[in-house]
Order: C-alpha cells, then sequence, then structure tokens
C-alpha cells in the first residue's frame, strides 16, 4: 500500500493511504496539504468518536481545525505506534462543530 507520511513534530508522522487519498479529493475536495495544515494549525485536544458503526481499535480519534486559508475541517484518524492514520476529512457539519467547542477547544 502506497501511503503519504509528513512528518509531525518530528516524532509522529500523518500517513494517508492511496484509498483514502481518493476519497478525500473525489468525495470531499480536500487535499492532502489541506489536512497536513489542520494538524499543524490544532489547537484543542482529540476527541473519541464514539459512534458505534466508526468503533475501531485501536479508537478513532478526530478533531477539527483550520487550514492555512481558513478553512475548516474535521479530521478523523487512528493512532498506531505513535503515527496517525487519517481515516477521513470534510467540512463539519453544525453539530461537529458545536461539539467539537464544547468538548475539544481549549478555552
Amino acid at each position: 500500500m502506497s501511503r503519504a507520511r509528513y512528518e509531525y513534530g518530528g516524532r509522529m508522522a500523518i500517513i494517508i493511504s492511496n484509498k483514502i487519498r481518493g476519497k478525500l479529493k473525489e468525495k470531499h475536495g480536500v487535499r492532502e496539504e489541506e489536512v497536513e495544515e489542520c494538524f499543524a494549525n490544532l489547537v484543542g485536544d482529540f476527541l473519541r468518536d464514539q459512534r458505534e458503526d466508526h468503533r475501531s481499535d485501536p479508537p478513532t480519534l478526530w478533531f477539527i481545525a483550520e487550514t492555512y486559508m481558513g478553512r475548516k475541517l474535521k479530521v478523523a484518524f487512528i493512532p498506531v505506534d505513535g503515527d496517525f492514520h487519517v481515516r477521513t476529512a470534510y467540512e463539519p457539519n453544525d453539530e461537529e462543530v458545536r461539539i467539537y467547542r464544547k468538548y475539544g477547544e481549549n478555552q
């Protein structure tokens, strides 16, 4: 499997498989660079996805952050061996923004 790998803070990598890369581009109109920018611009905490149909082992985590151009994205990923394996990224809906503001943003 070919993957995009970005170093994050010198310790971790953001990994995007070819399948996910295609989904980000075709379904959500999100570029790999935008995902990387969201990780770099993160100012809150990661939240755990509690929905039954999205459960994974290890658990799926998510956050909302902005790209360098101010586009707000929800990024969902699975942490594996210190790396972040991206599952999806897309513009969040109002409910996702509300949840993240309440539980994820650093006040």
